[in-house]
């Protein structure tokens, strides 16, 4: 019995150290939709998530920054501050990317070869590419 049980440890600690690590989205991305509405043309977008677990970037006029945690398919982002400019013809695109980045709201990712797909709980989803 103690064997048994000593194993189950075990093969429980295994499972636990091998499983999946999460997506690795270090790096700069550029924005190509939100939504089913594609990114804006003419208008440079980024979104850098840094490997310390802090997320910057511009997706329209106002630049923005916080921290994001990853969990196996999951992202989770912390507070974020913005700058408060207003530009007209980009408060569309900006507004839609940043409320999909919520505070404390855990997203689905999708990581496929150079594209990452960070879908919310409603569905709506928020598509990027690396420069």
């Amino acid at each position: 019995m103690k064997k048994i049980f000593l194993l189950a440890i075990a093969l429980f600690l295994l499972a636990a150290c091998s499983a999946a690590p999460g997506a690795n989205v270090a790096g700069e991305w550029k924005l190509v939709s939100y939504g089913d509405t594609p990114a804006l043309p003419n208008v440079d977008t980024s979104i850098k998530f840094g490997t310390d677990g802090q997320v910057s970037g511009n997706v329209g006029c106002n630049s923005f920054g916080g921290s994001y945690e990853m969990k196996g398919d999951k992202i989770t982002f912390g507070a974020m501050m913005s700058t408060l400019m207003f530009c007209e013809e980009t408060s569309n695109q900006e507004q839609s990317v940043l409320s999909a980045f919520a505070d404390g709201v855990s997203l689905q990712i999708k990581l496929d070869g150079d594209t990452l797909t960070i879908t919310s709980p409603d569905g709506a989803s928020v598509v990027l590419a690396r420069k």
